[in-house]
């Protein structure tokens, strides 16, 4: 216990140095990578960083994902803001030294018309960004209180033949006082400086000062590094046994951000015999909260074993967006193999 506090020490005290400053909005990119996932962890607010165990905590905390035996795939939908959709497909395995898993998020952002200074109003030719992020995760439950787990990111954007590429790692614990009582921590996003570059950056122009017709030269345009958005994750969730068919969860998160406003979640879930599940949550910026574009999260699903070692698990989530016409719908089918 005294080591696992030691580690937590740590980590918080080496995020506060980059973390939660506000006049840092806009420095950064890679926002896909704040994209959440997962319908049963947006219902709730993405609050139970330190509870929820398998395949669906590798985004939020891969240290849960060890807590779970057996084989398991996730597909996970969401339709995000102004027509942009995001997908999500991971797949995990427990082996004898631990828990692998292999993920996928991309956005779709449609068909764009492209545009020039000769023709504003369009070419007609379309292109369609291409932002992906691969992931790679090793999980261990240490003892049957300490869980540890990374996330190996490999980030891509690309905007017809220009991009930026970064890597960045996760790393996260989850401890239980009790089997009913859980701490968790998480360090997300950190890692490389991205930087585009590419063909669409060269631009043929005449070389400045020399004779008349020596003609033209190509020139590829520098452009500025950015950084990706790194943030520290410390939570508390408890499970309250009704009775043998129902339980009531509880789970609370402070997010320290580097290039935003701190930020806290709260949320709960009811569970009727472990087949039947509703779940609310709430997320609010601990500063300049009148800028908070997200509100409430609701959400409901369903888990049931239609075999002796297998079982499948649909859950949807609802997320209010108060900047949009438009809230979030989430969609999650996960399969079980024990």
């Amino acid at each position: 216990m005294r080591k696992l506090l030691t580690l937590f020490l740590i980590i918080t005290v080496s995020m506060s140095v980059f973390a939660g400053d506000p006049a840092r909005k806009g420095t950064s990119g890679a926002e896909q990578l704040l994209l959440p996932v997962g319908a049963r962890s947006i219902a709730t607010g993405q609050a139970f960083i330190s509870h929820f165990s398998g395949i669906e905590s590798i985004y939020y905390n891969p240290a849960g994902l060890d807590r779970e035996g057996g084989t398991q795939a996730m597909f996970n939908y969401m339709n995000y803001i102004a027509d942009i959709d995001l997908s999500y497909f991971a797949v995990s395995a427990q082996l004898e030294i631990g828990s692998v898993a292999l993920s996928y998020k991309t956005l779709n952002f449609g068909d764009i018309p492209v545009t020039t200074v000769e023709n504003p109003d369009g070419t007609g030719q379309l292109y369609s960004p291409d932002y992906f992020v691969i992931g790679l995760t090793y999980s261990k439950l240490i003892t049957d209180r300490v869980s540890a787990g990374v996330n190996f990111n490999f980030i891509h954007e690309g905007i017809m033949n220009t991009s930026a590429d970064g890597f960045a790692i996760d790393f996260g614990v989850q401890y239980r006082f009790t089997p009913n009582f859980s701490l968790g921590a998480s360090v997300k996003n950190i890692g490389t400086n991205m930087v585009y570059s590419g063909e669409n950056l060269k631009t043929k122009t005449t070389v400045p000062g020399s004779a008349l017709g020596s003609g033209s030269t190509v020139y590829e345009l520098d452009t500025e590094g950015y950084g990706i958005p790194s943030y520290f994750e410390l939570s508390l969730a408890y499970t309250n046994e009704i009775n043998e068919s129902n339980s009531l969860s509880i789970g609370g998160v402070f997010r320290n951000n580097n290039s935003l406003e701190d930020a806290a979640r709260v949320g709960v879930e009811y569970n009727f015999n472990d087949n039947f599940f509703l779940r609310g949550g709430y997320d609010f910026l601990l500063e300049n909260s009148d800028q908070q574009i997200w509100g409430f999260t609701a959400g409901a699903g369903i888990s049931y074993d239609f075999a002796q070692d297998m079982g499948l698990a649909f859950d949807y989530a609802f997320r209010d967006v108060k900047e949009f016409s438009t809230a979030n719908h989430i969609f999650t089918l996960i399969l079980r193999v024990y």
